[in-house]
């Protein structure tokens, strides 16, 4: 019998979750504080697009390669000691790298253990991730998840948002290696809450006799479900679509606007400061409304957006445009979080978000692979308007995800209409 999270969860719930959620956005801080001053160090040092993209495919494909690994060992191991684990992994390599840090003189070999250490930190991530996702239905009821995953965004948005102006101010007063022992601190930290939380066991229903049966049996899964299937790739394209307005903005502000940290600073800040928006507005939907539309508005503002700011011939409207950037952003991936956590069995939530996790860290890559080279042989500008004008291709997908939703689920959902007027507005 498939098991749901309609379940009655335990009295307490909310303190937990917090305490959960409050131990993810510590190590998550540190995480994001040496992610950023990584690409940050190779932006303004090498100001090479081919450099920026390796450094963000060494920070993902390796996650991409382990994700579903470990989307199955969530499924079928302690997903506390999983998250905690990995955390530790993250932490030592960083601290490898501290330790290094005085003995290495030349540049090349210096950039070169940077991508060691995004190699292993990568590594972790991939284990991490469907373990927490995963995490998040067993500790909330289905009634609250869409508030829950939107206080969960407005919280990682909040510290994400509090990232680039640590960094920026470290950059300005100090080196890389405060941004290094910041990181271990954070997790330390982090692994200590994780510690004092009690998180329900996960007896796994669809758990195989061994580990690449138990594989095989979360793809076959996912894929034959066809909301989950649909939403899967859905996820991977909108990624794919997200590099060059987003991952690569820090180029982008570099070569047209100015060579300061602070710009940079100012470009993070207030993108992630309309996710923090973004995630405070999911947090006040509540569980009736039809979460496909909020999907396809969210897409709808991410292209048009995109093709804003790579037209932006000025500082501040960029950043306007930037800050509803973030809020798209945000509406659409709480969206997609959501319908999978709802339409997913308990016993394959760690294989379903391991696959998510694939599909993030695989288009990522792959979009910093086309993209980055791209943009040292064309203006920046016309790639990211490209890639918000490429949004009509996603139409088919969520017009699948739709009827999928309204026959499974009786939606009313009125989407079609929303979308041709899309494909005809941006075409």
């Amino acid at each position: 019998m498939k098991q749901t999270m309609n379940e009655t969860k335990p009295s307490g719930w909310q303190r937990r979750t917090i305490l959960f959620l409050t131990s993810q956005c510590i190590t998550l801080f540190g995480s994001t504080l040496v992610q950023m001053a990584v690409v940050w160090y190779a932006t303004m040092e090498t100001a090479s697009g081919a450099w920026v993209a390796a450094f963000t495919v060494c920070s993902y494909l390796p996650q991409f390669l382990i994700s579903f690994s470990g989307g199955v060992w969530a499924d079928r191991y302690s997903r506390k000691l999983l998250i905690a684990g990995a955390d530790a992994l993250t932490a030592l390599a960083t601290l490898a790298m501290l330790l290094a840090v005085p003995h290495i003189t030349s540049k090349p070999f210096f950039l070169g253990g940077l991508l060691l250490m995004s190699v292993i930190r990568s590594l972790g991530a991939g284990i991490q991730t469907p373990a927490v996702n995963a995490v998040i239905p067993q500790l909330v009821p289905e009634e609250h998840l869409m508030r829950c995953n939107g206080i969960n965004a407005a919280m990682q948005s909040a510290v994400q948002f509090a990232a680039p102006a640590a960094a920026g101010a470290i950059f300005t007063v100090s080196t890389l290696d405060t941004t290094l022992m910041i990181d271990i601190v954070t997790a330390i930290l982090g692994i200590g809450l994780l510690s004092c939380l009690s998180i329900p066991s996960c007896k796994s229903q669809g758990q195989c006799s061994s580990f690449i049966q138990d594989m095989k049996a979360g793809v076959n899964y996912a894929f034959s479900h066809r909301t989950i299937g649909r939403l899967l790739i859905l996820y991977g394209l909108f990624t794919f679509l997200c590099v060059p307005a987003g991952f690569l903005a820090g180029l982008f502000v570099r070569r047209s606007f100015g060579n300061t940290y602070w710009y940079l600073t100012a470009v993070e800040v207030i993108g992630f400061g309309g996710m923090i928006l973004g995630g405070i507005l999911m947090s006040l939907k509540n569980n009736g409304q039809s979460k496909t539309r909020l999907l396809s508005w969210g897409l709808f503002s991410f292209g048009a957006f995109a093709v804003g700011m790579g037209l932006s011939a000025y500082f501040i409207p960029y950043l306007i445009m930037m800050f509803f950037y973030g809020i798209a952003l945000t509406v659409v991936q709480t969206s997609i979080t959501t319908l999978i956590q709802k339409h997913t069995d308990v016993s394959m939530q760690g294989r379903v978000f391991g696959l998510l996790g694939t599909m993030y860290s695989g288009f990522l890559p792959l979009g910093m692979a086309l993209f980055g080279p791209m943009a040292d042989a064309f203006p920046l500008s016309w790639i990211m308007v490209g890639s918000g004008g490429d949004c009509p291709g996603l139409n088919a997908t969520i017009r699948g995800v739709a009827k999928a939703l309204y026959a499974r689920m009786g939606e009313n959902v009125q989407i079609v209409g929303i979308l041709n007027g899309y494909h005809g507005l941006i075409t």
